[in-house]
Order: structure tokens, then sequence, then C-alpha cells
């Protein structure tokens, strides 16, 4: 158009799930727990708020949450996204694959390895360590009835403590679960999330 800016097409579609869910008003803590993540990140993840119509189900979501991802795990919390990844590539989850895919560029300081577990994980130049992890977590998800015995004896010999074979399955597990949720609402990431960390 001359002489004037066409206006630019958002692609993401709007809204944060495509169910009308009522908002209800939160509990006290729960509107700590929101303003502090406003502050820390710079924003309220749509997946809190898409939680929001239920306190029950959101405080379940945030308390598995912390303890898979942020609590005490010999597993660092850039594995962990990295699982998160993986899993959501393989589950081709959209929110899950833009949200975790820039925490792992901003845990890991490199905005390749985040594209690269988003479109194939055994492109990326990994550890072996980390890549056992990720191959069991990829085959935990696509094909789950013939993970192990032998997927065990791998990650064991890659380093894995059983501790940290229950907490790549438990990761692993909740990713799937959530990507399903998040597919089944077609729920949308932030828009934030798109240039962060690049």
């Amino acid at each position: 158009m001359k002489g004037k800016t066409a206006k630019r097409r958002r692609a993401q579609p709007a809204g944060l799930t495509a169910l009308r869910l009522p908002r209800r008003a939160l509990p006290a803590d729960l509107r700590k727990y929101f303003a502090i993540c406003e502050e820390k990140i710079g924003f309220l993840p749509n997946v809190l708020a898409a939680y929001s119509f239920d306190a029950v189900k959101l405080r379940a979501f945030i308390d598995m949450y912390n303890d898979l991802m942020l609590g005490d795990s010999r597993l660092t919390k850039l594995e962990r996204e990295m699982i998160a990844v993986v899993v959501s590539a393989a589950n081709r989850c959209y929110y899950c694959l833009v949200a975790h895919g820039q925490a792992v560029r901003e845990l890991s300081g490199d905005p390749t390895l985040g594209e690269l577990l988003v479109m194939n994980h055994r492109v990326a130049r990994l550890p072996a360590r980390q890549r056992a992890m990720l191959d069991f977590a990829h085959k935990l998800t696509a094909t789950p009835a013939e993970a192990g015995a032998a997927d065990r004896r791998r990650l064991a010999r890659a380093g894995f403590s059983a501790r940290d074979i229950w907490d790549i399955a438990a990761v692993t597990g909740f990713f799937n679960m959530t990507n399903r949720l998040a597919t089944a609402t077609d729920m949308m990431p932030n828009l934030e999330y798109h240039a962060r960390s690049r």
C-alpha cells in the first residue's frame, strides 16, 4: 500500500486457550505467586493464567512443576528444560516448544541449542550423558511400550543413578501430560517468549 504502512498480521491466534473458562478471583497466596512471576519473568506465563479458573488445579500444577523443574535433583535445570523440549518436539506441542525452547536458549547461553532440540535433538552436539538422557525421554514419549531394562542400563552406563533415572522419567511424564492438555485446549504461549534469549 503506497504511503501507508501495511498492518502486520499476527500469525499466532489471540487468547489463552480455545476454551471459554471463567477467570476466578484467586486466594491471596496465588495472587502473590503471580506477582512474583511477573516481577521475575516480566510477564505471567499463559499456562498459569489458563489454570486460574480453578485454584485447586492451579496449585497442583504449580507444585508439580516447581518440584520437578526447580526442586532438588542431580539433573541440572538446563537438562530438565532440554527434556521438556525434546518431549514437546515429539508431541508437536506449540506452547511448550516456544516456552521451553526459550528457557533452553536462556540457560545454555546458546540460541541455536533450543532450535536444534525443537527440530531434532539428534543433530545437536551433546555430551554422551545428555544424548542418552534425551534419547530415553524421546523413546518414553514416542514408543513408551518399548522402553525398558535395556534403556535403564544405558542410562546407568552414562552415569545416571537410580534416582536420576526416576527424575528423567518424571520430567518426561509431566511434559507428556502438559503437552496433551496444551494441545487439546489450543493453549497459546506468551508472545514475549519468541524474541527472548536470541
